[in-house]
């Protein structure tokens, strides 16, 4: 393995790092690119490793992989379960990846949302702090709410000026719907989670990095109902348009689909993170913006890019009616709400890291979609073929 220098040109020393929630579509890819590119060691924290099986089992009548003995999995649940301490002080640094992350989630779960993304996640802060460990904690960018110009009038021209929608990490307000509308419960407390752990760093020295998703896309990402994931569940927009194009099914646009969202491909995005885990002296103290502001469409778009780009994947023609309109009422439930748009600022991840993602809407959606469709094409039409029970 060749020898690795920081941002600064220092030799980068090998370390031992804590992942929370490995197993996950995040955590595996950023588990294999610190097994395969550099010398450190993984303490992987999860319930499940299925997406990270690959890196742990060793194929019989094989020469070792060249991580044997780099990465250890450790199946528990954070919470109250006093093994989590003990590993995070036999790390050098911990990555915290576990969240519930699925919007259907926000208005039938709400207090499973708010216990997961934030009481469930105080110990680990309070574990770094007290043990004097380093904390990359993933955030999302739904912190930011609902963008300024929302609440301007339609033809209002200020709706155009970047300052009202792009979001800057530490100029953007964080503004929310009502209480009632229990979509918010994740951002909110997301946002509060940033807040204590930014409150433990001014007050009690702990020395941590904030992550902001926009949206990442690629293989392994989120569930396809009934195949990998429950057969009831709404997964998020890009996993739920792969459901129904893997079905045949016309894709559902909720309100029709004008909410505008940015993509970024993961491994774009897991460069990013390395950027961080290995420049401490320039990531320390602050809250990255992660995603590709050049990759931004309507759902709707998105809907009509995919349709056409599985079409050319599968070698099945498109249906006649790709797609339909839903009220968000009907798919998500009630107390539903939305963010009209996001779009990053990046000015602060290039500044002190030098990162810029580079893969297109289209390269990186062939590339999840050629996945889902080798992965899930079979798999689905068994399951289609199952006889239903009749009364």
């Amino acid at each position: 393995m060749e020898t690795r220098l920081d941002l600064g040109g220092n030799l980068i020393k090998p370390i031992k790092i804590c992942m929370i929630g490995a197993g996950g579509f995040i955590g595996s890819h950023l588990c294999e690119k610190l097994m395969t590119e550099t010398p450190h060691t993984i303490l992987a924290v999860d319930v499940y490793n299925d997406k990270i099986k690959h890196l742990l089992e060793q194929p019989a009548g094989y020469q070792p992989h060249l991580w044997a003995g780099r990465i250890q999995f450790h199946r528990l649940n954070i919470k109250n379960d006093p093994r989590l301490e003990c590993l995070i002080k036999l790390s050098d640094l911990t990555i915290n990846l576990a969240a519930i992350c699925t919007p259907a989630d926000y208005n039938t779960r709400p207090l499973d949302t708010i216990y997961s993304n934030f009481i469930d996640a105080l110990p680990v802060v309070r574990y770094c702090s007290e043990n004097g460990k380093r904390l990359i904690h993933f955030s999302t960018c739904e912190v930011y709410g609902k963008t300024i110009s929302s609440f301007l009038p339609r033809d209002d021209p200020l709706r155009k000026e970047p300052e009202f929608y792009v979001l800057k990490e530490d100029v953007s307000p964080c503004i929310y719907g009502p209480i009632e509308k229990q979509r918010w419960s994740y951002a909110c407390a997301k946002q509060l989670l940033e807040r204590f752990i930014y409150a433990e760093g001014a007050e009690n020295g702990l020395e941590f990095t904030i992550v902001r998703p926009f949206n990442w896309i690629g293989p392994r990402m989120d569930f396809i109902p009934g195949v990998d994931g429950p057969s009831e569940g709404v997964p998020r927009v890009l996993a739920c348009f792969s459901n129904n194009l893997l079905r045949r099914e016309p894709l559902k646009l909720v309100d029709g689909g004008q909410s505008q969202r940015t993509f970024v491909y993961i491994k774009d995005a897991i460069e990013a993170v390395l950027l961080m885990i290995e420049n401490p002296d320039r990531a320390n103290g602050h809250t990255f913006n992660v995603g590709n502001p050049n990759n931004e469409v309507t759902v709707k778009q998105l809907a009509e890019i995919m349709t056409q780009v599985y079409s050319k994947v599968s070698g099945e023609p498109p249906l006649e009616v790709p797609t339909i309109d839903v009220t968000s009422e009907e798919f998500y439930g009630e107390g539903y709400d939305d963010s009209d748009r996001r779009i990053p600022d990046m000015t602060i991840i290039n500044r002190q890291l030098g990162w810029n993602p580079k893969t297109s809407l289209h390269d990186l959606l062939d590339s999840t979609l050629t996945y889902q469709h080798k992965t899930y094409a079979e798999a689905i039409k068994k399951v289609m073929r199952k006889p239903t029970a009749t009364s």
